[in-house]
Protein backbone atom coordinates (compact mmCIF):
# COMPACT_ATOMS: atom_id res chain seq x y z
CA UNK A 1 0.00 0.00 0.00
CA UNK A 2 1.47 3.54 -0.86
CA UNK A 3 2.15 6.42 1.66
CA UNK A 4 0.26 9.26 1.24
CA UNK A 5 2.41 11.34 2.79
CA UNK A 6 4.99 13.40 0.94
CA UNK A 7 7.97 15.55 2.07
CA UNK A 8 10.11 18.61 0.69
CA UNK A 9 12.11 20.25 2.00
CA UNK A 10 15.11 23.04 1.22
CA UNK A 11 17.80 24.64 2.96
CA UNK A 12 17.62 28.59 2.18
CA UNK A 13 20.58 30.67 2.68
CA UNK A 14 19.52 33.24 5.01
CA UNK A 15 19.11 32.97 9.81
CA UNK A 16 15.71 31.86 10.82
CA UNK A 17 14.72 34.95 11.93
CA UNK A 18 14.22 36.63 8.48
CA UNK A 19 12.81 32.60 7.05
CA UNK A 20 9.82 32.89 9.21
CA UNK A 21 8.91 36.19 9.04
CA UNK A 22 9.06 36.01 5.01
CA UNK A 23 7.23 32.78 5.29
CA UNK A 24 4.41 34.03 7.69
CA UNK A 25 3.71 37.63 6.57
CA UNK A 26 0.97 38.20 4.01
CA UNK A 27 2.57 40.94 1.75
CA UNK A 28 5.75 38.49 0.99
CA UNK A 29 3.58 35.40 1.09
CA UNK A 30 1.98 37.09 -1.92
CA UNK A 31 5.43 37.55 -3.44
CA UNK A 32 6.66 33.82 -3.39
CA UNK A 33 3.46 31.56 -3.02
CA UNK A 34 3.51 29.97 -7.26
CA UNK A 35 4.89 26.49 -8.07
CA UNK A 36 5.45 27.79 -11.62
CA UNK A 37 5.27 31.79 -13.03
CA UNK A 38 2.27 31.53 -14.73
CA UNK A 39 0.64 30.84 -11.61
CA UNK A 40 0.17 33.91 -8.97
CA UNK A 41 -1.25 34.44 -4.92
CA UNK A 42 -3.42 37.41 -5.25
CA UNK A 43 -4.54 37.69 -1.91
CA UNK A 44 -3.18 36.38 1.55
CA UNK A 45 -4.60 36.28 5.54
CA UNK A 46 -2.31 34.55 8.25
CA UNK A 47 -3.78 34.81 11.52
CA UNK A 48 -0.57 32.41 12.91
CA UNK A 49 -1.81 30.66 16.06
CA UNK A 50 -3.13 27.69 17.43
CA UNK A 51 -6.66 27.70 15.62
CA UNK A 52 -6.13 30.71 13.59
CA UNK A 53 -7.05 30.64 9.77
CA UNK A 54 -4.85 31.04 6.53
CA UNK A 55 -6.44 31.76 2.79
CA UNK A 56 -4.37 32.48 -0.07
CA UNK A 57 -5.88 33.44 -3.38
CA UNK A 58 -3.68 31.58 -6.05
CA UNK A 59 -4.69 32.21 -9.46
CA UNK A 60 -3.54 31.23 -13.43
CA UNK A 61 -2.04 34.85 -14.71
CA UNK A 62 -4.27 34.15 -17.87
CA UNK A 63 -7.14 34.08 -15.02
CA UNK A 64 -8.22 30.76 -16.79
CA UNK A 65 -8.45 29.23 -13.09
CA UNK A 66 -8.27 30.19 -9.53
CA UNK A 67 -8.72 28.31 -5.77
CA UNK A 68 -8.11 29.49 -2.52
CA UNK A 69 -5.76 27.35 -0.72
CA UNK A 70 -6.62 27.74 3.46
CA UNK A 71 -6.40 25.73 6.62
CA UNK A 72 -6.52 25.94 10.04
CA UNK A 73 -3.27 26.37 12.29
CA UNK A 74 -3.06 23.55 14.95
CA UNK A 75 0.21 24.13 16.73
CA UNK A 76 2.37 27.39 15.90
CA UNK A 77 6.05 27.35 17.44
CA UNK A 78 7.54 30.08 16.04
CA UNK A 79 10.79 29.77 14.09
CA UNK A 80 10.30 26.31 14.72
CA UNK A 81 7.34 24.57 13.66
CA UNK A 82 3.69 25.55 11.73
CA UNK A 83 1.15 22.54 11.79
CA UNK A 84 -2.06 22.59 10.36
CA UNK A 85 -5.00 21.24 8.90
CA UNK A 86 -7.27 21.66 5.85
CA UNK A 87 -11.01 21.51 5.63
CA UNK A 88 -10.94 17.47 4.51
CA UNK A 89 -8.62 17.10 7.71
CA UNK A 90 -5.47 16.04 5.97
CA UNK A 91 -2.56 17.56 8.16
CA UNK A 92 0.86 19.45 7.09
CA UNK A 93 3.73 19.44 9.65
CA UNK A 94 6.46 22.32 8.75
CA UNK A 95 9.75 22.22 10.27
CA UNK A 96 12.36 24.99 10.47
CA UNK A 97 15.83 24.33 11.52
CA UNK A 98 18.33 27.27 12.29
CA UNK A 99 21.72 26.16 10.85
CA UNK A 100 23.67 29.12 11.73
CA UNK A 101 22.95 31.25 8.86
CA UNK A 102 20.99 29.27 6.98
CA UNK A 103 17.84 27.10 8.06
CA UNK A 104 16.28 24.19 7.41
CA UNK A 105 12.34 23.85 6.21
CA UNK A 106 11.02 20.44 5.90
CA UNK A 107 7.18 20.37 4.88
CA UNK A 108 5.22 16.71 4.94
CA UNK A 109 1.55 17.07 3.93
CA UNK A 110 -1.00 14.18 3.63
CA UNK A 111 -1.60 14.26 -0.11
CA UNK A 112 -4.59 14.84 -1.85
CA UNK A 113 -6.33 11.85 -3.93
CA UNK A 114 -7.28 14.01 -7.28
CA UNK A 115 -3.01 14.00 -8.33
CA UNK A 116 -0.45 11.97 -8.69
CA UNK A 117 1.82 12.01 -5.81
CA UNK A 118 4.45 12.79 -7.67
CA UNK A 119 2.94 15.58 -8.89
CA UNK A 120 2.10 16.90 -5.83
CA UNK A 121 5.55 16.47 -4.42
CA UNK A 122 7.07 18.40 -7.73
CA UNK A 123 4.51 21.39 -7.17
CA UNK A 124 5.37 21.72 -3.38
CA UNK A 125 9.10 21.75 -4.20
CA UNK A 126 8.60 24.70 -6.86
CA UNK A 127 6.91 26.43 -4.23
CA UNK A 128 9.60 25.67 -1.62
CA UNK A 129 12.02 26.31 -4.34
CA UNK A 130 10.58 29.84 -5.24
CA UNK A 131 10.43 30.96 -1.58
CA UNK A 132 14.52 29.80 -1.27
CA UNK A 133 14.93 32.19 -4.38
CA UNK A 134 12.99 35.05 -2.82
CA UNK A 135 14.36 35.15 0.87
CA UNK A 136 17.98 34.91 -0.69
CA UNK A 137 17.30 37.72 -3.24
CA UNK A 138 15.23 40.16 -0.88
Amino acid sequence: MESNTVTVSSIIEAPIDKVWRLWTEPDHIKQWNHASEDWHTTEAENDLRARGKFRSRMEAKDKSMAFDFEGVYDEVLVNQLIQYHFEDERRVHISFVSEGEQTKIVETFDAESMNPLELQRQGWQAILEHFKKYVEEN
